[in-house]
């Protein structure tokens, strides 16, 4: 797709977008993943708009993603809430992915909060973990920015020696200390790591998996990287989490459906969104 067309495609979508919030004017956007798009039931004010009634905006396709928009209110913080994301393995171009990303940074989101299923390949992590991404490895074989690139919206070469906000992260933290998510018995603990990220839609090998962890890799996951890189190249600051909803751990696999990532992900919806609605409580706009 030619630059000047693809910016002209967010612009559009972003002004149908503001035209159907009634008003609204989100300042922070949450990508939820798979099992975890009930949040957005949270928000109040609320007017919801299907990505199909927006010009040039890709569909979601995957079971357990609803696939619109929600803006309103939660915890009195002016949001737009992606229920349901765009993967690179549902066939769309990674520009296709990271396209939903600028139309919210045209709109005057200014924070990103990502949010995935991911499996564990740190052996202290458990089924039903939350993870603060620190860092990613992009493993996709792809990035959104080759081609053209439109200063306007970012620099030719975008830095990501700090991809995932240390103010942010170092808020979570505390916000899951006090929470109780550091307990060792707590159902859901908070930990801390690195994401790579995949293109999918296979799951990985014993081999892939082992090869990842000795990599420095934490937790595994098909999405993301792609969506953060797009976030960091337009200015937005970042927060990413996932919920570990199996152990990736290449000499102890054992067989997973997609059924059991978001069963797991419905088991961790309550500590995931209490610290969610937490970290927004105390977000300074």
């Amino acid at each position: 797709m030619q630059t000047v067309q693809y910016w002209n495609e967010v612009r559009e979508a972003a002004e149908s977008l503001r035209n159907l919030l009634q008003g609204r004017t989100p300042q922070i956007g949450l990508v939820l993943g798979s099992g975890l798009g009930d949040l957005a039931e949270q928000v109040t004010e609320a007017v919801s708009i299907p990505y199909r009634q927006l010009p040039h905006f890709p569909v979601s396709t995957v079971e357990g993603h609803e696939g619109q928009f929600v803006a309103g209110l939660l915890e009195g913080k002016p949001v737009i809430v992606m229920q349901g994301r765009l993967h690179y393995y549902e066939g769309y171009t990674m520009k296709k992915v990271v396209f939903p990303v600028y139309v919210m940074k045209a709109l005057g989101v200014r924070s990103l909060v990502m949010t995935n299923a991911a499996g564990g390949m740190n052996r202290t992590f458990k089924p039903g973990d939350l993870m603060v991404i620190s860092d990613h490895i992009n493993m996709t074989g792809t990035n959104p920015l080759i081609g053209p690139n439109d200063s306007g919206w970012g620099p030719r070469f975008p830095d990501m020696s700090e991809a995932y906000d240390r103010g942010y992260r170092q808020l979570v933290r505390r916000l899951g200390e006090e929470m109780g998510l550091g307990e060792s018995a707590s159902p859901s603990r908070l930990q801390e790591g690195v994401y790579c990220g995949i293109s999918g839609p296979s799951y990985m090998t014993p081999a892939e998996l082992t090869m990842l962890a000795r990599l420095g890799g934490d937790a595994i996951g098909m999405s993301t990287v792609g969506e953060v890189i797009a976030a960091r190249h337009c200015g937005l600051k970042v927060l990413g989490i996932s919920c570990i909803t199996d152990m990736a751990i290449g000499e102890e696999l054992e067989e997973l459906t997609h059924e059991q990532v978001v069963e797991t992900a419905n088991r961790a919806k309550p500590a995931f969104q209490s610290l969610i609605r937490a970290f927004l409580r105390e977000l300074p706009l």
